[in-house]
């Protein structure tokens, strides 16, 4: 099995887990980045609300997600573009929280995915002060990006995974998981009840 994954990155219009506002998708075949895409999101009714918190950080308004995709409608685009791939992120709990959230707040079912964290991996492969992700991906040999770009941050944790695996002579990230010791996990196929 090659080095193949789906790198994914979201952004929140406030605390909720379930306000995602954007998404960055980059995919990976043979340890090569090959496709990359990105959309605003508008988040459901109920974690619609943006504060000056989160804006300040990734700079999205809510003016631009007007007219975008609604979770539900954006989630079909988003497995088209991951397939079957294993997903990875950078504090990977978060932002597979936010996919489990957002199916929870809108009633629909959670999907599975095996998933895996770069930062994680970042903590076992390198020695820095931080493992935040510019500071990650720069020992990655991967820097001067957009942080809180969703699309940009994706590249970057992409580049993390395939210079980790490079590192640790890893051929896939199964071989990756137990050489680095980074458990591979997967999220848990939820149905969830209708939202009111």
């Amino acid at each position: 099995m090659p080095l193949d994954f789906t790198a994914i990155d979201f952004e929140t219009a406030n605390g909720s887990p379930a306000s995602a506002c954007s998404v960055g998708l980059v995919k990976v075949r043979d340890g090569q980045v090959v496709d990359r895409i990105g959309w605003f999101i508008q988040p459901p009714f109920g974690h619609d609300h943006f504060v000056d918190w989160n804006v300040r950080i990734h700079g999205i308004t809510p003016e631009m997600v007007e007219g975008a995709p609604s979770w539900p409608e954006q989630l079909v685009d988003l497995m088209a573009f991951c397939e079957n791939d294993i997903l990875v992120a950078h504090n990977a709990g978060f932002d597979m929280g936010v996919i489990k959230a957002a199916c929870a707040a809108t009633g629909i079912a959670t999907p599975s995915y095996s998933y895996m964290c770069s930062l994680q991996l970042a903590r076992k492969t390198y020695t820095l002060d931080s493992y935040r992700l510019p500071l990650a991906a720069m020992a990655a040999g991967f820097d001067s990006f957009v942080h809180h770009d969703a699309v940009a941050d994706s590249e970057a944790c992409a580049a993390i995974m395939i210079h980790a695996a490079d590192r640790w002579g890893a051929i896939d990230l199964v071989e990756l998981s137990g050489l680095a010791g980074v458990r591979l996990s997967a999220t848990v196929p939820v149905v969830a009840a209708a939202a009111s």
